[in-house]
This record gives structure tokens, C-alpha cells and sequence, in this order.
């Protein structure tokens, strides 16, 4: 218990893993800036107003128009009225699309701007921990509420800030207005609203700019693990010390069974009588050169030699051969080519040996086999 108590109370000091934030995406923890979103959003708004709002008017205009504008029998046939409040719903969706789709693209772009795209479920999923009063209490009062209580302020106070000197600046164009013709004030206050609503938009980017960097360092903040949850980590991924030892155990094991099973396919066994023998297997018409069936010490190495007595393997004794296809070779691959010769005239010896016992010639001589001085293992 009390090294539990430790481990909760150490420091999160330590960067987190990559399965950590692979963990937090899972579960939809990411940085989000929700005043970048914000920002861009009104600058795209404004902007695409500045761009079509003068075509968007004069649609507008023409709808009302047009809607006003009734012959006496569409007043009073409420089909033809449906119509005509249909055919003026589909002239303003039109003439607003080019804004809504400004727009669309904005809100995509804003939110996925900071923190990538991320489709997580567990995100929407009910959390009755988030109805905990006392929990709800301890969110109000944490940095973070300070920081977005700092951030309201301060929008707030820039927005006024900007609002004042932009009326400042236009302040006599504005008493102008009150001189001219009623259309063309119209047109003038709104071209003046649109851009200084447009300068005041652009005001957000000072916020985003403070925002993006604390949300990138307290979502690092919140994701950093001590020292002890690194450890605990790596044991859950890597596998406990063990277990892992167990595991490599169980595939020598699996490893040696199959091998074993292909020491019958042998043509030739080659051993050192005291720790090493080596199963090897030669046919002209599949193998390009020796392939090595099985190889073992001690135990494994008895083991091979009693499979190959069981079989009628020939057992050739050839110390310096064995112990250097067993550091050359692998099971499954062709012996060394440096050893080929060597291999080449213990085959041959073999099949004397079997000529011998059909008593088909005399019985041949062990021949001096060669080993390449860079091949040689003592």
C-alpha cells in the first residue's frame, strides 16, 4: 500500500509515449482551440460577405419584389402560393450558396486545424463521472477556467478597443451619411458595418494566437506520465521479463520439434562425437546445393543422431565440418559456399559407404576434407 501511495504521488515528469497520445486520440483527447475556429470562421463570414454580399442584396431585393408583386388569382389560390414561397426558398438558398459552402469549408478547416481529423466514439459516449458536483466544482476553479475567464476578458477588451478606434476613424464619414440620398446611405453604412466588421473579425487572430499555444502545452501537460506509469507501460506493451522468457522458451521448443521432424529427409548425419551433429540433405534435382535439415549441441545434437540411427541415416564423424556449418549455417538454408568441396566429399564417402554394404566395391576411406581458414571454429 504504501508503494502505491508513491507511485500516485510522483510527478508527471515524463513525456508522453506514443501509445499514450495513441490512447488519448482513442478516447478524443486532443488539442482544440476553440478560438481559432472562432476566428476563422468570423474572417471567412466577413470576407464572404464583403465578396458577395452586393449579389446576395440585389437577389434579395428581386425576391422581395417578385413576392409582393401578386396577380389577384395567386392571392387568393394557396397552391400558387406554396409555389411562389418555394420558387423564392430555392432564389435565396442559390444566391447564398457560394457564403454557406465559405462557410462549410471554414468550420471543417478551423476544427480540424489544431489536432487533426479524429473520429472517436468513446468521446460521445455517456459519462455519469461528469455529473459529479464536487468534480464539476474543481473544473470551475482549475487553471483552465481561469485561462478561458482571461480569455473572455480580453476578447472583450480588444474588440471594444478596436470598435473605438475604428468609429473614431470613421466617425465623419458616418455623420456624412445623414446628407445622402436614401439608397445610396443604404449602400455606403453597409459597405462601412461590412469592413469594419471585417477589421474586427481579423481582431481574433491576436486570441488565437495565445489561445493555440497554451491549448498545444496543457493537452502535453495533461498527457505527461511519471515515471512509474513509463515503466508500467512498457511492461504491458513489451511483456513482463518472464513472460517473454516463457514465450521464447515454448518457441525453441515448437523450433526444435519441427526440425526433428525433418531429420528423417537426411541424408547424411555429420557429427563430432562429443557435443555437436548436423543433419544435412542433398537432391540434385530440387536443391541447388546442400540444405541443412537440423544442427544442435549436446542434448539436440544426441537427439538428431538417435532420430538418424532410427531412419538408417549414415552418421559421418567430421569435427571441424560440424562445428563450422553449425557457427556458418542456419536450419532451412544452404550450407556455406566456402564449404561446399568439404560437403561434396562427405556426400561422395556416403554413398561409397552404401555401395560398400551392397558389397558393389571395398570399403572406402574417411577423406581428408578441407576447411577454409575464414570457416574454421574451434
Amino acid at each position: 500500500m504504501a508503494e502505491e501511495g508513491n507511485d500516485s504521488s510522483q510527478e508527471k515528469t515524463e513525456e508522453p509515449t506514443p501509445r499514450r497520445i495513441e490512447k488519448a486520440k482513442e478516447e478524443g483527447q486532443v488539442a482544440r482551440s476553440k478560438e481559432l475556429n472562432t476566428a476563422l470562421l468570423l474572417i471567412v463570414g466577413t470576407g464572404g460577405l464583403l465578396i458577395f454580399g452586393a449579389q446576395i442584396g440585389e437577389a434579395m431585393v428581386e425576391i422581395m419584389r417578385h413576392s409582393f408583386v401578386l396577380p389577384r388569382e395567386v392571392v387568393f389560390d394557396y397552391h400558387q402560393m406554396g409555389l411562389y414561397l418555394l420558387d423564392a426558398a430555392g432564389e435565396a438558398m442559390l444566391v447564398t450558396m457560394p457564403l454557406m459552402v465559405m462557410l462549410f469549408i471554414a468550420a471543417i478547416a478551423g476544427s480540424i486545424a489544431l489536432g487533426g481529423w479524429l473520429i472517436a466514439p468513446k468521446a460521445v459516449a455517456p459519462k455519469f463521472s461528469r455529473m459529479n458536483p464536487l468534480k464539476g466544482l474543481k473544473r470551475m476553479f482549475s487553471l483552465k477556467s481561469l485561462v478561458e475567464l482571461a480569455k473572455a476578458i480580453a476578447k472583450v477588451g480588444i474588440v471594444l478597443f478596436f470598435a473605438v478606434v475604428l468609429l473614431q476613424i470613421h466617425t465623419e464619414e458616418l455623420l456624412g451619411i445623414a446628407n445622402q440620398a436614401t439608397v445610396t446611405a443604404m449602400a455606403h453604412a453597409a459597405d462601412i458595418l461590412g469592413w469594419s466588421f471585417f477589421f474586427l473579425s481579423c481582431t481574433m487572430i491576436i486570441i488565437a494566437a495565445v489561445d493555440v499555444p497554451f491549448q498545444i502545452y496543457d493537452h502535453n501537460k495533461n498527457l505527461k506520465m511519471t515515471k512509474q506509469e513509463v515503466k508500467d507501460e512498457f511492461k504491458d506493451t513489451e511483456g513482463k521479463p518472464e513472460v517473454k522468457g516463457r514465450v521464447r522458451q515454448l518457441q525453441r521448443e515448437i523450433s526444435q520439434r519441427r526440425m526433428m521432424q525433418d531429420v528423417p529427409q537426411a541424408d547424411v548425419i555429420i557429427t563430432n562425437p562429443e557435443h555437436y551433429s548436423v543433419a544435412l540433405r542433398y537432391k540434385p534435382d530440387q536443391d541447388d546445393a546442400p540444405i541443412v535439415l537440423a544442427m544442435g549441441v549436446d542434448e539436440v545434437a544426441m537427439k538428431i543422431r538417435e532420430i538418424g540411427r532410427e531412419h538408417n541415416i549414415e552418421l559421418v564423424a567430421a569435427p571441424p565440418l560440424a562445428r563450422s556449418i553449425y557457427y556458418n549455417s542456419k536450419v532451412g538454408e544452404e550450407v556455406p559456399s566456402g564449404l561446399y568441396v568439404a560437403v561434396a566429399q562427405v556426400l561422395a564417402y556416403v554413398f561409397q559407404l552404401q555401395q560398400f554394404r551392397r558389397r558393389a566395391r571395398p570399403r572406402p576411406s574417411m577423406p581428408d576434407i578441407p576447411i577454409p581458414d575464414d570457416l574454421q571454429h574451434d
